[in-house]
Formats: C-alpha cells, structure tokens, sequence
C-alpha cells in the first residue's frame, strides 16, 4: 500500500490496524486479507474505502469541555499577543473540533484575525467537514459541553436550522482552510502558533509518535502552544525538553526552545 499509493500505517498499533482491516475485509465481502490486498492495489477506490475503515473520526464539538475552558483562560491572552493567528487542527477529522475552537475565536474576539487549517489524511472526513452539517440531536448534547467549557452565548445562534439539522453558520466558517495532509508521511506546510492534535498519537507506535512530535515542534512558533490528548503526553518523549507545562492536566504545553 505504501509502495503504490503512499500512504504509510506500518507503525501504527497493530491491534487498532489488525481490528480496522478485518472490519474492512468483511465490509469489501472478501474471504481473505490476501483477497483484500489484491483488491485494494487493483482499484483505487477500495482504497480509498479501507482509508476510510482505518481512519479515526470519534469527535464531538467541545469534546473534554474543561480542555475548551483552558484554552479560553490560558491560551486565548498568548494568542491575543499576536497581530495575526495560525491555527493547525492536526487528525481534525469531520471538523467539530475545529467549529469548536472557531467559536470560541468569536467570543474572545479573534476570529478576523485567524485562520485556522484543518487536516485530515480521510477525504471523505474533510468534506463531512466542510459541509459543517451536523444532527439535530447531537448540537443539543454539544450545547451542553459547550456551557461546561466556559460559552456563555446562545450555542444554537451559531447554526441555521434545517430538516433536523443544523448548518454551521458561514461567518464561522470563512477562515478555515481544509486539507488532506498524513502526519505518517507529510511534513511541515507552515508556522502556526497553536496547534491541536488530541486523540490521533495513542494509535500510533512509539517511532511514529517521535515523528510527529518532531513535525509539531518543528510547525510551532516560538513560544506556540500545543494541545494533545487526555491519554497522550511529551513524557518520555525527545522534544520534551524543549517545552514548559502550560496545564498538565489538559495536556498544553509551551514550545520554548
């Protein structure tokens, strides 16, 4: 797969990988793995269906809400230092995180001045994204998370409703530029001066971890920040000195070297 289309997932977890192609296999109605491979090398587009099996796209707006307050009282008066903002959604798959975190913009007052880049290396996650359509039912559970991270507006005033649906308004949407970009295989595209990149590295394994943290650290201005992952941490990794603990228990930290 490497070889022929360049997408890498040799140093992801092999149990996350094993469960995901086997899910795929029998979604494809293949006997075999092997029947799978062929298949898959053969046609284009059964792989760009397997991206989709492997791919991660668990996400809710406002997810961890105490992380979203952090990042109001923390991380909002660093970025209001700067006269023009760069954001990086890394793995931001169908983009709630990203509404998110342009809201929160909005209501610190930056938003005119940010432009936030959202990647994914899952095509169909980016365009769910861009489409910013999301089920009536899960903007009421959002709105809650939302008011726990520190929102005081009226949630539901970002969105036009629509068959059961809510449309994220286009005022929200105007300064986020998406794209497919692997952080397996892809580098550095820009600076920016916060990136997020929460609940992508626990699927990886230990070398390709360094790697990206290696990408992070290289894509951050000094004194960027960057938020990971309730179960992910610098801890044991080799940039880790080239950071101060912003919120140990939100997992932000500060590039300072």
């Amino acid at each position: 797969m490497y070889r022929r289309y360049g997408h890498d997932f040799r140093a992801y977890a092999p149990a996350t990988i094993r469960r995901r192609v086997l899910h795929c296999r029998h979604a494809e109605g293949l006997e075999t793995v092997s029947a799978l491979q062929e298949r898959v090398l053969r046609d284009p587009q059964a792989m760009n269906r397997l991206i989709e099996c492997l791919s991660i796209n668990v996400t809710e707006m406002f997810r961890d809400p105490t992380f979203f307050r952090a990042l109001r009282e923390q991380v909002i008066p660093v970025l209001r230092t700067h006269p023009f903002i760069r954001v990086w959604h890394a793995g931001c798959a169908t983009g709630e995180e990203v509404y998110s975190m342009a809201i929160l913009l909005h209501e610190a007052g930056l938003l005119e001045r940010t432009r936030l880049y959202a990647t994914d290396m899952s095509a169909a996650a980016l365009a769910a994204a861009r489409s910013g359509i999301y089920p009536q039912d899960k903007l009421s559970a959002y709105a809650q998370a939302y008011a726990l991270s520190g929102g005081t507006g009226d949630f539901g005033a970002y969105f036009t409703q629509q068959y059961d649906h809510g449309i994220v308004h286009a005022s929200l949407r105007r300064n986020i530029i998406w794209g497919q970009h692997n952080l397996a295989t892809d580098g550095s595209f820009n600076e920016f001066h916060l990136i997020l990149c929460r609940n992508v590295m626990i699927y990886f394994k230990k070398p390709l971890q360094e790697h990206v943290h290696a990408l992070l650290t290289e894509s951050l201005v000094p004194f960027g920040v960057l938020g990971l992952g309730r179960h992910e941490s610098l801890d044991f990794s080799a940039h880790a000195g080239r950071y101060s603990t912003l919120n140990l228990t939100e997992k932000l930290y500060r590039r300072i070297a």
